[in-house]
């Protein structure tokens, strides 16, 4: 299909009762748009390339793989692990009318019960069992798409690269007050470091050996009062020998007799 423009985003009741109740009842559309496919057989990456049609969501007719009672959802890398119990749709227009049922599922790399989980969700859609059991084939549609990863989980992956690549370029010895560098080969081949490279950590000020500033005494000064003339120093510099020679007799008989 090539058509420009075209989306497709149809809605849970349309999902099951137009195309999974067409497809399980052999009625074929002039245009198919969701392909059969065994999604089971595939990691999740690789069915974006299988469907006819989807950016971010994408659908697929998948028989189901009993085990006993039990659908078998086990891939060659992981499983896909339902969240919850079966929830109902019914009709928009008659809320009372049972149309089908969903469950959602996380797919796990790895082994059951333990795995790592993956951002890879997918919705199954699956008709009534009064329906389901009319018909010869046991069909479900799936709707797969990739959960976006959140600002905490972006933050989370940020911070587990940066603690990786310090740890790769070097770790620090608090015990010794150094730091180790692990050995690195040449880029020209000629010669290989084969033992870990030590270099000397700064030094670090504790609290004690930070020198602060001497607290010097406060200077005392005298207080000067407005009558600095009448003290004894401005006297004696007035009976000073050099200054007699300007005053007069009378003058200087005054001063010596004070």
């Amino acid at each position: 299909m090539d058509l420009p423009g075209f989306r497709f985003h149809p809605t849970e009741e349309e999902l099951l009762d137009f195309y999974l109740r067409s497809r399980v009842q052999g009625k074929k559309l002039q245009l198919e748009i969701i392909t059969t496919v065994n999604l089971y057989r595939y990691d999740p990456w690789e069915l974006p390339g299988l469907a006819k049609i989807g950016e971010t969501e994408w659908y697929f007719y998948v028989p189901r793989d009993r085990n006993g009672n039990r659908p078998s959802r086990m891939t060659e890398r992981g499983f896909w692990k339902a969240t919850g119990s079966d929830r109902p749709v019914r009709s928009a227009a008659n809320p009372r009318r049972l149309i089908g049922l969903k469950k959602t599922l996380v797919y796990y790399e790895g082994r059951a019960p333990r795995g790592t989980k993956t951002e890879w969700v997918m919705k199954e859609y699956r008709l009534p069992e009064y329906v389901a059991s009319a018909t010869k084939e046991d069909i479900v549609l799936c709707k797969i798409h990739r959960k976006a990863a959140s600002v905490k989980e972006l933050e989370q992956r940020a911070a587990e690269a940066e603690s990786s690549t310090s740890a790769a370029a070097g770790s620090f010895d608090d015990n010794l007050g150094r730091v180790i560098i692990p050995a690195v080969a040449s880029c020209d081949g000629d010669a290989t470091f084969t033992d870990p490279v030590e270099v000397p950590a700064a030094p670090t000020m504790s609290a004690s050996s930070i020198r602060r500033p001497a607290i010097l005494p406060e200077l005392q000064v005298p207080k000067q009062n407005g009558l600095e003339w009448l003290q004894e120093p401005f006297l004696t510099q007035l009976r000073s020998p050099w200054l007699m020679d300007f005053w007069s007799p009378s003058i200087a008989s005054i001063l010596n007799c004070s």
